[in-house]
């Protein structure tokens, strides 16, 4: 038998790399999981270390803080899809 879950209420803290706010990112994570951004005319996309490895992390894409502290790059369709801004 197939059973349906649906996702628990959870906020999470989040910050979407822009390109421009590497100093931003790199706070937000307090560095302890970044890795050296790669430089074009701005920062195109940065590396971050995930549970799962080094994730990249492109212009766009949001940092999400996990609820046991890990952090990991999400695509902003997906992120609009999943979350909403509380207050």
């Amino acid at each position: 038998m197939i059973k349906r879950y649906k996702k628990r209420p959870v906020v999470i803290e989040a910050v979407q790399f822009t390109g421009w706010n590497w100093a931003e990112c790199k706070d937000f994570i307090a560095g302890e999981h970044l890795i050296h951004p790669q430089w074009m005319r701005e920062y195109d996309y940065i590396e971050i270390e995930t549970l799962e490895g080094t994730m990249q992390c492109s212009k766009g894409d949001y940092i999400i803080k996990g609820i046991n502290g890990e952090f990991y790059p999400c695509k902003p369709d997906i992120f609009t899809k999943t979350y909403e801004e509380v207050s």
